[in-house]
């Protein structure tokens, strides 16, 4: 390498290298981890009409709801442990942020951001909205199921986010 050249970063999880495709794109013009986003969105219409069958009838569907809530909540927190440590290893070349993480402020594309999110914030208003109308019955454990959401956003930030290389100091000297 001479002076004044840039070194090459390999192409990882999120980075792109020569002849690489975009981050934005995968084959087809799809953006990465569809079925991720996919996932979120069938666990966001399952727990909808889970919570609303539960809303209708809460004696003899209440338990339906509450399990499909519990069941999202116990995925969510597998998801949120796995996206953790595949950022930790990722975190060794790369600078990641729990907000670049769970959030995907400034890793993922505005589109995939904006569906994931969505997802979770529809998830909440479900089953915020199923609680409120039969307080005091098993929709109250639908406050869990947003677990679901967050860590499967996780997941396509650990897999596909793009985070800013680590930054090493540069050691001069014995000191």
């Amino acid at each position: 390498m001479t002076p004044g050249e840039d070194a090459e970063v390999p192409a990882g999880p999120g980075r792109t290298g020569p002849g690489d495709q975009t981050r934005d794109a995968a084959p087809g013009g799809e953006a990465p981890g569809r079925g991720v986003i996919r996932a979120s969105w069938t666990g966001t219409g399952v727990l909808g009409a889970a919570s609303l069958a539960g809303v209708v009838d809460p004696d003899r569907l209440g338990g339906l709801a509450a399990g499909v809530s519990l069941v999202l909540f116990a995925v969510g927190c597998v998801a949120f442990l796995v996206a953790y440590a595949r950022a930790v290893v990722r975190s060794q070349a790369e600078e990641i942020s729990v907000a670049g993480l769970f959030g995907l402020s400034g890793s993922a594309p505005k589109a995939v951001q904006r569906s994931l999110l969505l997802s979770v914030g529809a998830q909440t208003a479900i089953v915020v909205t199923a609680a409120s109308i039969r307080p005091f019955t098993a929709l109250a454990f639908g406050i869990l199921a947003p677990v679901y959401g967050v860590g499967v956003a996780g997941l396509w930030g650990a897999a596909h986010g793009t985070f800013p290389p680590r930054h090493r100091p540069h050691r001069t000297g014995n000191g």
